[in-house]
């Protein structure tokens, strides 16, 4: 593992109203604005938009898919703009330095979810522990 290293990206299929109803349930955040068309108009938006929450956990996914949960040190994101219904997400990664936390071997790793159209949705950073001297995944395959 070393800077530039890109993570395998993760393709996701265009947002909808099942996807926005199903992370509701799972989440138990059920705000309307996410759900309930009425209500989204009201509050003067066009049709409901996912969860911000729903961006973070796909990046989530993006990075537990390259490495194991439990090598995960630090995850932040922030939102960028609104994930409307119809946009196709691609999560995508990229080391961007090796540093030592605390005395373990880590990567910094920037995160960016991003619509058919390019357009950054979700953007974030995430620490992730590496084998001693080996560059590698801890748990994980090795030539990442």
């Amino acid at each position: 593992m070393k800077p530039g290293d890109l993570l395998p990206p993760l393709d996701l299929p265009p947002v909808d109203r099942t996807m926005l109803a199903l992370f509701a349930g799972a989440s138990g955040d059920h705000n309307p604005i996410h759900i309930d068309i009425d209500f989204a108009r009201r509050c003067g938006m066009p049709d409901v938009f996912a969860h911000g929450m729903l961006g973070m956990a796909w990046m989530g996914r993006l990075l537990t898919q390259w490495v194991p949960q439990s090598q995960l040190r630090e995850y932040s994101v922030r939102f960028a703009g609104i994930t409307h219904l119809g946009n196709a997400m691609r999560c995508r990664g990229e080391v961007t330095e090796l540093l030592d936390l605390d005395g373990e071997p880590c990567a910094r790793v920037t995160v960016v979810a991003a619509n058919q159209y390019g357009q950054q949705k979700t953007i974030g950073e995430a620490i992730v522990a590496v084998a001693h001297g080996r560059g590698a995944p801890v748990d994980g395959p090795s030539g990442l």
